[in-house]
């Protein structure tokens, strides 16, 4: 299954706003791919690489065997001249029986020439770049921004919500879903009561409940590092990508002026990595097991992460944490990216496109589609690498500081898909992940502009649900 994420805004001056943020990188796995100026991760130095294998220049993640000696790391390290910053071992590696952690490197050498003198050593398990995920964004034509929920309700093409709705399927709070992303604008109108409120870490400066983050009220900010998961303001100026996600999943059929998600009801948690310039690998893991620990922990009903994200090349360190996720019966749905630099959509069967060209079977990889049926110009696509299209043009949803913008990009196709998990979920109570990914790509209705470039060749239709 499949990757590369992505969304593009249809209202200019959202562009005017977040252009400047997210043009920085050459991400092959961005929705459009935009190729300018590397990017920095965190404060930390320029990345580097070419499209799609964007990484933090002078950094590794570095695994060791089990049972090496200080020394024998120590002199792995000396190879590269390196030293560890920081010792990745949350608490799903610890239920999962590691020991070592995963180490973030430091080295003067640039990042795939350390690689090179580290990898295949006797000590070392893997080394890998530290690569850094995208989402993109771009002007498009406004016309497209009608008002029209088609990817919902009221298109033959859409997902067919209203169909299930009708038949008294709008979702439970008890079902939850994560999303790794930008934050979330947990008190937008259309989302208040539909963000976790942790019942276990109330704000008061202690970790009540162990997990290792202090007052992680909806979850946390594994880029920020601190428990601020919307970090828009009143300018909106940045989580609109998330908050966008979040309407798609979950938005509240309050009879506002607003919009509604797949689900009426449903709890999201914030698993913010995604900053201005994106986000790292390392932050990426975080997040994935911070899902894993708290249905480890308190045994949270969570079916399912949405992620509308890409880049980089295959991550061992991720491919492990999604493992750990799929024993967890956790489903990871990502987007199947938007295509290169010339914004048509690319065939992720002959050039991968991570994390949604992950091999799990917890993975479901999406397409888009728009409201006329056709594949997306922008969709990657895969005949054995992208599972499913969904809506992904001119989709309407929340934004950042209380707005609404129409975006288009596999980044909004993706979270119909975990709409329709969470919606399935919700009706069918103690669903394995197995069981929810079967129903989702087998109520898939056939579509012609998806035959023969997804597995399903088909659409999501959650009418059954």
């Amino acid at each position: 299954m499949k990757l590369n994420n992505f969304s593009l805004p249809t209202k200019s001056l959202f562009a005017a706003s977040v252009l400047s943020a997210f043009i920085l990188s050459s991400c092959e796995s961005s929705l459009d791919k935009i190729q300018d100026e590397p990017t920095t991760a965190q404060g930390q130095s320029d990345a580097q690489g070419e499209s799609g294998r964007d990484y933090v220049a002078n950094e590794l993640l570095v695994k060791f065997k089990p049972g090496l000696s200080a020394e024998a790391k120590a002199n792995a390290l000396a190879r590269i001249s390196g030293k560890v910053s920081e010792k990745i071992l949350t608490k799903a590696m610890e239920r999962a029986g590691e020991k070592e952690g995963l180490m973030v490197v430091h080295t003067p050498l640039q990042a795939l020439e350390a690689m090179s003198k580290m990898k295949g050593g006797p000590e070392i398990e893997f080394a890998e770049p530290n690569y850094i995920y995208q989402h993109a964004a771009a002007t498009n034509d406004t016309y497209v921004a009608n008002g029209s929920l088609w990817g919902i309700d009221g298109n033959l093409f859409g997902s067919r919500a209203s169909t299930a709705w009708a038949a008294g399927h709008t979702g439970s709070a008890n079902v939850v879903i994560g999303i790794i992303d930008e934050g979330v604008q947990f008190d937008h109108p259309d989302l208040v009561g539909q963000v976790w409120t942790n019942p276990y870490d109330k704000a008061d400066g202690v970790d009540n409940d162990g997990n290792g983050y202090i007052d992680d009220i909806h979850g946390w900010d594994f880029d920020g590092n601190d428990n601020s998961v919307y970090d828009g303001t009143t300018r909106g100026s940045m989580d609109d990508h998330g908050t966008h996600v979040a309407g798609t999943i979950g938005a509240k059929a309050n009879n506002s002026a607003g919009v509604a998600g797949v689900n009426w009801n449903v709890t999201m948690i914030s698993t913010k990595f995604l900053g201005r310039r994106g986000g790292t690998t390392a932050n990426a893991v975080k997040a994935v097991d911070y899902l894993n620990d708290l249905k480890d922990r308190h045994g949270l009903n969570i079916v399912a992460s949405n992620n509308s994200w890409g880049g980089g090349g295959f991550s061992q360190a991720l491919s492990d944490a999604v493992d750990r996720a799929n024993t967890r019966n956790i489903l990871f749905i990502a987007a199947a990216g938007n295509g290169g630099s010339d914004g048509v959509g690319d065939n992720n069967d002959a050039v991968a496109s991570f994390p949604s060209n992950l091999p799990q079977a917890n993975v479901i990889a999406v397409a888009a589609i728009t409201s006329t049926g056709g594949l997306s110009s922008f969709s990657n696509y895969g005949a054995t690498t992208v599972d499913i299209g969904a809506p992904g043009s001119g989709i309407w949803s929340s934004t950042a500081y209380n707005t609404y913008s129409s975006y288009n990009g596999t980044s909004m196709a993706t979270p119909h898909v975990s709409g329709g998990a969470a919606l399935y979920a919700a009706a069918h109570p103690g669903s394995t992940a197995a069981q929810i990914k079967a129903a989702i790509l087998s109520s898939a209705t056939a579509t012609p502009s998806l035959a023969g470039k997804t597995v399903t060749g088909g659409r999501l239709n959650v009418s059954g649900f």
